[in-house]
């Protein structure tokens, strides 16, 4: 009798929790029901229909029209693409390991005990919430080839004056050294977390061992913010391919979007060229095309790093 309610018992508690879990869960569901519409809508639908449009003869203005691969092929055997191609890998070429060592560099400088600590903090991070219209107008104030200040310096100096982003060869390097200006107090931010979260008796022990400072940074702070740079270097990679408002900005595009990735689209990049071909041309299938080949790249860029992590990452 005794085993029989206990049964009984654990029969009804077990029926009394299935219950619970599923009103639980309806409710669960209902709340949450807000982010899964929008999610569907607006982000598994164009990523299902961008896809088909890839695969389609599409302007906007007509229905689309079913071309196979033609898109694909006709990507392949553009000049363009491979320009826009190589000018995006050298811009984060140069751009990630230039922001990810000097936002690294500036955040073991303000994580000492410094008067006016807060105010050296924000005064980093001001160029990342300016808008690139700003920045634009400070860089043409310095870069412009008329009357900018770095000619006026230059010439100062006696040196020939320079063209700055009307330039083939200086363009990028130029929007690169703007980028990392505006986006390194970000990652400044994120590498003073890291650098917080190391265990200040590590560094006593070193300092017992007879460990100087230089030897304290590479023993000790390199690996154990390895996570942190990791993280760094695949924001920032994933910022030089999805980089279009400041070249769009920087380049002319907000005049006119032909002239955008000038001159002679030595600052073309593939977001920008994505833009031009689907919103100028109205190429929208060709676009589609270029997005999801985008895509691709920066999903085996992610795996690679993946992959690399597992050599130099060290996880508590």
């Amino acid at each position: 009798m005794e085993s029989q309610r206990v049964t009984q018992t654990s029969t009804i508690l077990t029926t009394k929790k299935r219950r619970l879990l599923t009103h639980e869960g309806r409710w669960g569901l209902l709340l949450v029901s807000p982010y899964l519409i929008h999610f569907i809508v607006f982000v598994v639908g164009p990523l299902i229909a961008s896809l088909y449009f890839s695969f389609s003869q599409y302007d906007m203005l007509n229905p689309p029209n079913w071309a196979g691969l033609e898109n694909y092929e006709k990507l392949f055997n553009e000049p363009l693409f491979y320009k826009s191609l190589w000018n995006t890998l050298y811009f984060a070429i140069l751009f990630v390991p230039t922001q990810a060592f000097l936002a690294l560099l500036l955040a073991v400088a303000l994580n000492q005990k410094l008067k006016a600590l807060k105010l050296y903090r924000m005064a980093h991070f001001i160029p990342v919430i300016s808008s690139w219209t700003v920045v634009m107008y400070v860089v043409d104030a310095i870069f412009n080839p008329r009357f900018g200040m770095a000619n006026n310096f230059l010439i100062k100096l006696g040196l020939e004056p320079q063209r700055w982003l009307n330039d083939e060869q200086l363009v990028i390097p130029l929007l690169v050294l703007v980028a990392v200006w505006k986006g390194v107090g970000y990652m400044m931010v994120i590498y003073l977390a890291g650098l917080q979260n190391v265990p200040n008796e590590l560094y006593e022990a070193a300092e017992i061992d007879g460990a100087g400072t230089i030897k304290k940074f590479k023993s000790i702070t390199l690996p154990l913010i390895s996570p942190t740079t990791f993280l760094v270097i695949v924001l920032s990679t994933i910022t030089t391919f999805q980089a279009f408002e400041q070249i769009y900005v920087m380049t002319g595009g907000a005049a006119d979007i032909t002239e955008a990735g000038g001159p002679n689209d030595a600052s073309l990049v593939l977001m920008l060229y994505l833009y031009r071909e689907g919103f100028s041309f109205l190429h929208m299938g060709y676009a589609s095309a270029i997005a999801w080949i985008l895509f691709i790249i920066l999903f085996l860029l992610t795996l690679l790093q993946l992959w690399g992590q597992k050599k130099w990452v060290h996880y508590n």
